[in-house]
């Protein structure tokens, strides 16, 4: 199962609830769609964050912010 999580919440609140339930989180990013991405250090995280948050996810394809390098 993959790590990577798409939901109808913000960085912010996805941020809290990784901490409250102990996922740690290796990339996030805003969806421009609405919502956010978030990847999980490990399965076992991801499929644990995917029960808490249940309905709010997405499912189907999101618009992902374009990636730019800083250098």
């Amino acid at each position: 199962m993959s790590r990577a999580l798409n939901v109808t919440a913000s960085e912010t609140e996805v941020r809290a609830s990784a901490q409250k339930h102990g996922a740690a989180i290796s990339a996030i990013e805003t969806i421009l769609s609405g919502g956010t991405r978030v990847v999980f250090m490990n399965g076992a995280d991801a499929e644990r964050m995917r029960g808490v948050f249940g309905k709010r996810m997405v499912s189907g394809t999101v618009t992902r912010t374009k990636w730019v390098r800083n250098c």
